[in-house]
């Protein structure tokens, strides 16, 4: 991983291989290996990004870096308390909330959209990735675990057909990666029972019983992020 606080975060580091790139081409890959990092949870809230460290591990100008940064520190996915103090932002429990409920809606209706249209090879897909998720927290493989649960949600989107909602959620889970990633061990099975809903809505094509059944997951399924957060506000 590159350089980040051990204290925050734990984690073993990771190094990232660049080949000689134009300026543009370069910051847009320094970009998306740090919106990897935050889906996936390797960045996990708290953690400490220093650009010129940053930059010499990849081998490149700190320019890149720092544009990428300051895109995602735009996007509010980082927080920028100074040049020097760049770090994975801490959320609120009223942003999560507001978050919540704006996901309930745009991923249920991902999840209606896509059950409506859903193709066997589609329902075998979301399956396998099910499956897989569930053999991950047997073993405790917490990184796979959040990567498949991120790999199942933006499945349903692909298979709805609508890549603007993609987008947008995407932006919405440069957020919520970090934090999930948090808790996902504390959720327990809670974390992926209420896709076994979904899946059976798609099954079915039936689109309003899998909106509900996404708004279930993120409600039900995220109440351990909510105490966390509580908790740790109550802490202050």
């Amino acid at each position: 991983m590159w350089p980040l606080s051990p204290s925050h975060t734990g984690l073993q580091r990771m190094d990232y291989q660049l080949d000689t790139l134009e300026h543009d081409n370069l910051g847009s890959t320094v970009y998306q290996l740090l919106c990897n990092d935050l889906l996936q949870g390797r960045l996990q809230p708290g953690a400490r990004l220093k650009i010129r460290e940053l930059a010499e591990q990849l081998g490149t100008s700190v320019t890149p870096v720092r544009d990428a940064i300051l895109r995602l520190v735009q996007e509010q996915a980082l927080a920028m308390q100074s040049p020097r103090d760049i770090r994975v932002p801490h959320m609120t429990v009223e942003r999560y909330l507001e978050i919540r409920a704006i996901r309930i809606r745009l991923e249920g209706l991902a999840a209606e959209t896509a059950a409506n249209k859903a193709e066997p090879a589609a329902i075998a897909r979301l399956e396998d990735i099910v499956q897989r998720n569930a053999v991950a927290m047997a073993a405790q493989d917490i990184a796979l675990g959040c990567a498949l649960n991120q790999q199942f949600h933006f499945a349903l989107v692909d298979i709805a057909g609508l890549p603007f909602l993609h987008g947008i959620l995407y932006r919405i889970w440069l957020q919520m990666g970090p934090l999930i990633a948090a808790v996902y061990q504390q959720g327990g099975s809670a974390m992926l029972d209420y896709h076994y809903p979904v899946l059976q809505a798609m099954r079915q094509r039936d689109g309003a019983a899998a909106a509900l059944a996404i708004g279930d997951d993120i409600l039900s399924g995220g109440q351990a992020i909510l105490l966390h957060l509580q908790a740790r506000q109550r802490a202050g």
